[in-house]
């Protein structure tokens, strides 16, 4: 059981090999939620919801194994975070690079809410700070939907 819960919080050696894990993890996620979106909005967020519980089950682990709170090589928590900024696009390859963006911005730069999520314990905590930043990046992503439309229609 130790071993899938390492698998799965680093995405097998993705988390582990690669340079950059976290933006690693958002781009393996990508192929993967658009697929989902091109299925159904309710698709993609059943994988979402999905991949938060795994994700909490196993970064605890991974944290509990290593002694590491958020180790960089747990990158499910990418999946979950870019997957949940993808609920608010529209099945598009262009918005899908705008989500992707969108959500490493926040990620990475983690503003106020995302870095007070990331405080949490355990599993809880290494996912809160993608989700917060997830949802931050979807509110961004929906107000440029919004500009675009306005700015297609005719004055």
């Amino acid at each position: 059981m130790r071993q899938i819960a390492i698998q799965l919080a680093t995405l097998g050696p993705i988390g582990k090999k690669l340079p950059a894990p976290g933006t690693a993890g958002s781009l393996v996620a990508l192929p993967f939620g658009y697929f989902l979106l091109q299925i159904s909005w309710l698709s993609l967020l059943v994988a979402s919801i999905l991949c938060l519980v795994i994700g909490i089950w196993s970064a605890n682990h991974y944290g509990n194994t290593s002694g590491k709170k958020d180790a960089s090589e747990v990158i499910i928590d990418e999946v979950a975070g870019q997957w949940i900024t993808m609920l608010f696009i529209p099945a598009s390859l262009g918005w899908v690079i705008v989500a992707f963006i969108a959500f490493r911005l926040f990620d990475i730069l983690k503003p106020g809410p995302v870095k007070l999520a990331e405080q949490l314990k355990d599993g809880v905590g290494v996912m809160a700070d993608d989700v917060v930043a997830a949802m931050l990046a979807g509110m961004v992503v929906l107000v440029l939907q919004v500009v675009v439309a306005l700015q297609a229609m005719p004055s």
